[in-house]
């Protein structure tokens, strides 16, 4: 069968088209896997239980680890959490249900521009709302410097979950009799749950990797955290002071510190993933 020049054309376009896609995939793909190897490849190597349970040494002394940075980054990322997660999730509830004209247009704009607002400006404004009234660089700072970040991230995902969730089921709780607050919790959220889960992990992964908020707010210190209110050290700047020293040692450090940040981000992703595909929750 004999195609004609304007059914060749097509099949010509088409198969460029496919080829250039496969080539962006790969390309993709690609850089992924080499940020992994190259991380994995400089890490791995600094992996040993000093690492995980002991101090940094001091500068230009070989071993030690990061122990309190993990623990650091672990209760400042759980401030941020207890603090964005109620608010974001009430706020995109909000949005999504009780959407009163202007208000609700000025809520979702303000939660786009603060997802555009580069991560140090946060960190430059809780600096100036709790560092300097207290006088002191603190985990609470930090916290809520990375809980400015997640709030809107955790406002727009939960907002866009619940608008997903077919009218039908509201329609179908008001007319039962449940009024709208009831519809809202007992058949709406439980609707949209999995991907509200999904968008607060990811928003939680996100915040784990921030630094520069944390450079206004926590600061950083060598020792172990034993109050909030004091400078608490965290993988992420730990990571930028190891990278930027003169010393072979914390560099080694630096990169294993990244192959754990990028690790949990990776679990995270996973997870999210999993709680879609599998419906858990």
């Amino acid at each position: 069968m004999t195609m004609s020049p304007r059914t060749r054309w097509r099949y010509a376009v088409n198969n460029v088209m496919l080829t250039l896609t496969a080539l962006c995939t790969i390309s993709t793909i690609s850089i992924l896997f080499f940020i992994l190897g190259y991380l994995v490849v400089n890490g791995i190597s600094s992996f040993d239980l000093a690492f995980f349970t002991q101090l940094p040494k001091a500068p230009g002394e070989s071993g030690g680890g990061m122990a309190n940075a993990i623990i650091g980054s672990a209760l400042m990322v759980g401030l941020a959490s207890l603090i964005g997660i109620p608010v974001g999730f009430l706020g995109g509830i909000y949005l999504a249900e009780y959407d009163g004209g202007w208000f609700s247009n000025a809520v979702r704009y303000a939660a786009d521009l603060l997802n555009g607002i580069p991560s140090i400006v946060l960190g430059i404004v809780a600096w100036n709302l709790l560092v300097v009234p207290m006088k002191s660089f603190s985990a609470w700072a930090g916290g809520v410097a990375l809980s400015l970040i997640l709030i809107p991230i955790i406002v727009r995902s939960t907002e866009q979950f619940l608008r997903a969730v077919p009218n039908s089921l509201r329609e179908g709780a008001l007319a039962l009799g449940a009024n709208k607050a009831t519809t809202t919790l007992t058949v709406i959220v439980p609707a949209a749950r999995r991907g509200i889960l999904t968008g607060i992990i990811l928003g939680v992964a996100r915040i784990a990797g921030e630094t520069a908020p944390l450079l206004f707010t926590s600061l950083n210190n060598q020792f172990w955290t034993t109050s909030l209110g004091q400078p608490t050290a965290s993988l992420p700047v730990m990571i930028f002071t190891h990278a930027i020293s003169p010393y072979d040692d914390w560099h080694r450090q630096a990169w294993a510190a990244g192959l754990v940040l990028l690790t949990i981000v990776l679990l995270a992703n996973i997870t999210a993933r999993f709680v879609v595909s599998r419906n858990v929750g």
